[in-house]
Parts: structure tokens; C-alpha cells; sequence
């Protein structure tokens, strides 16, 4: 917590702009247990996530939606879905929260709504998070929760690029675009560069991975993980 001491200093730390009963959801959701890791992927839960920006520049516009599914033991589970839109006007936040459609609500400050991230920590839980090129993603969405919340999310992320790059490396690499991988496995995107429909057709990839890994003996979300570094350390040393 050091590190947003220092942020925040000087500034109105985020937990004093918070009411009463969105510091209990926060108590609450960091007194939940840790992600099971060394369970098989068939009893797990893992949410994919997807983020897209509010304007052209991946580098510098803001944060304009993430879109979440989870995929539990094996299967998509479409009643676990949601989509934050942020769409920034003027000053002014609009925020829609699960399910898609259900009013909205206006935030100021130029920052998230609390009450749509707090929606999203509750959906999210304490599962591992899996995206495609997940840094990207881990950075800006930690990055609205510790501004926004004053929130350390510290959850594991599984980046399903190298994972792949791994599996089916005689198909491809981490440097494939999602479009190769879609295409090889005939997958189809619903509505490409929207965050709820990329998270979809990233939960279908991470079923085809998951279904391989497992019959190589990578049978764990801890697994997974330990692949991923595994790929990386041979890409960076090689």
C-alpha cells in the first residue's frame, strides 16, 4: 500500500470519497478466500475480460469499456456475464453495469463510477482473470481500481497469448494476433473490438486451450500460469 500512499499524496485518498456501505463491499471482498489455483480447470472458475479504449490511441485515450464472462468447470456460463461502459462526456461518466442495459448513472471527476467497479470486484470475486495480452488489460483496469477505489486488485492473470503461443505453438506464437487463433479454430467473433463479444470468443480459445492442456498434463489455473512463465523465460533468453 506504500506505493498509492505516494500517489495519492497531497490528494483526497479514494476510500474518503467512498460511503459507508461501499468501504463494507470493499471489506468484504477483500476478506474473501484466495483463488483454489491447484484445483483441475473443470472445477474452476476462471472470468474472462476484455477492455477497449474511448478513442484511437491504445497509449493515451482512457479506459471506455471492459467486458467480463466466466467460464465455470469447463463450460461458458452466460448467466456471468457483464459489461462496464465508461463513455466519457465532458466531465460527466456514464456508467452501465450488469446486466448490459440496466440504467446508468453519472460520475464526475473524470474517473469511473464506484458503484460500477464495486459491481465488477463483486462479479469478479477472487477468480483468476484471463485475457488476451493481458498486460494490457491488468494495467488499466488495476489502475481504475486503485484511483477510483483505492484498491489493490492482486489477482492472478493468466495472459492466454503466451499460454497458446505454448500449446499450439506449431500453430502459431504470443506475437498471433486473436484473429489467427480465431481463424484456425473456427471461432466466430460476434461483433470484433467490443469488449463483451472479444471477451466471448477469448472464452471460447481459452476452452480449446484449457481442453489441450489438460491431456499434456496442465491440468491446474496454477498450471497455466507456470506454462506461461515457462514460455516467456525461453522467449526472453533466446
Amino acid at each position: 500500500m506504500v506505493w498509492l500512499s505516494r500517489l495519492f499524496a497531497g490528494h483526497e485518498a479514494p476510500e474518503a470519497r467512498l460511503t459507508a456501505g461501499q468501504q463494507r463491499l470493499i471489506t468484504a471482498w477483500r476478506q474473501l478466500p484466495a483463488p483454489v489455483m491447484g484445483r483441475s480447470h473443470y472445477r474452476s472458475r476462471y472470468v474472462v475480460v476484455d477492455v477497449e479504449i474511448a478513442g484511437a490511441s491504445w497509449q493515451t485515450d482512457p479506459l471506455g469499456s471492459i467486458g467480463a464472462l466466466a467460464v465455470v468447470d469447463g463450460l461458458i456460463d452466460f448467466q456471468q456475464a457483464m459489461e462496464l461502459v465508461m463513455v466519457k462526456a465532458g466531465a460527466a461518466l456514464e456508467v452501465a453495469g450488469r446486466p448490459p442495459g440496466q440504467g446508468s448513472e453519472q460520475a464526475t471527476g473524470g474517473g469511473p463510477s464506484a458503484e460500477g467497479l464495486l459491481e465488477f470486484l463483486d462479479f469478479v470475486g477472487k477468480a483468476p482473470l484471463v485475457a488476451y495480452h493481458a498486460s494490457f488489460a491488468a494495467r488499466r483496469i488495476e489502475r481504475a481500481f486503485a484511483e477510483s477505489l483505492g484498491v489493490e486488485l492482486r489477482l492472478p492473470w493468466i495472459d492466454l497469448a503466451w499460454v497458446m503461443g505454448s500449446v499450439f505453438r506449431q500453430f502459431g506464437d504470443e506475437n498471433s494476433r486473436m484473429d489467427v487463433w480465431l481463424a484456425h479454430f473456427d471461432i466466430e467473433s460476434i461483433k470484433r473490438h467490443n469488449a463483451v463479444s472479444d471477451a466471448y470468443a477469448t472464452a471460447k480459445l481459452l476452452q480449446v486451450t484449457i481442453a489441450r492442456a489438460a491431456r499434456d498434463g496442465f491440468e491446474t489455473p496454477a498450471s497455466l500460469i507456470e506454462l506461461e512463465k515457462a514460455h516467456r523465460h525461453l522467449y526472453q533468453s533466446g
